[in-house]
């Protein structure tokens, strides 16, 4: 078990106890174990965990193609999921969108201020006016009856179906840079229009997020695959690290959200 826990951070132990029992059970009962929503990094470890096995599978679903939460289904090798094992529903916010406006993080803010964990709703989907989000079925009557309100906004929830979830996929723009060290403010300073003493306020202020989860320290150590983002400036995810040059800097290439 204490070789598992080498390939990940520390602070992913927790999350790595519940996906191994998640594995065990679906191996164990014969049934499908469905999880809450999960964000790429999480389902980057359940991925690895399940690895190739025969027995167990798993598979992702979000709501929409370019879903970046999704509920994960750990099922025996026989069992072919459908869209609708994942229990899932689109709700729509109605507004009066001609004379007031809300928006993602005051939505978000509602919904967390109704009680909810973050992983019972999904993406929260937004073109022009219009608003909606992603839940999952057993929260939904809650939400529906409780969920009137964005900031000082009146709203009110209707269901709509999966089909028209408004999304777009994220566009990324590659771009390579040579960093001193793998450091979170050292690769944050590698951005257009940043300094590492800028970097290293804004990690310290609590804005940077590595893989969704808060992180203040300057100093830690990024890796590839790892999801960066610094509130007010943007997302960049770590594509690959491309080794060292003779002065022994890092050569990583980094996908920058449009």
């Amino acid at each position: 078990m204490a070789d598992i826990y080498q390939h990940f951070r520390p602070e992913e132990k927790e999350f790595i106890d519940k996906a191994i029992k998640w594995k065990e059970q679906a191996a164990d009962t014969y049934a499908p174990k469905l999880t809450d929503f999960l964000d790429p990094r999480q389902r980057q470890i359940i991925r690895s965990l399940i690895g190739t096995q025969e027995d167990v599978q798993v598979h992702f679903f979000g709501g929409h193609p370019a879903a970046e939460r999704k509920r994960a289904l750990i099922h025996p090798s026989y069992f072919e999921p459908a869209d609708s094992d994942y229990e899932v529903e689109l709700v729509e916010i109605n507004y009066p969108h001609k004379f007031s406006s809300i928006s993602h993080p005051h939505i978000l803010g509602s919904l967390m201020g109704l009680g909810l964990k973050r992983e019972k709703f999904g993406d929260i989907l937004n073109e022009n006016e219009r608003f909606q989000i992603i839940i999952a079925k057993d929260i939904a009557s809650y939400v529906q009856a409780n969920f009137d309100q964005v900031g000082k906004v009146a709203v009110t929830l209707s269901e709509k179906p999966l089909a028209e979830a408004v999304f777009k996929a994220d566009e990324w723009r590659e771009q390579s840079v040579t960093v001193t060290s793998l450091r979170l403010d050292v690769v944050i300073g590698a951005l257009p229009s940043m300094s590492r003493q800028k970097a290293q306020l804004l990690v310290k202020s609590g804005a940077a997020k590595v893989n969704w989860r808060s992180v203040e320290s300057p100093s830690f150590e990024c890796a590839e695959g790892d999801m960066l983002s610094v509130r007010g400036i943007g997302r960049m995810k770590i594509l690959s690290i491309d080794g060292q040059t003779k002065k022994e800097k890092w050569r990583i290439t980094l996908g920058i959200l449009k």
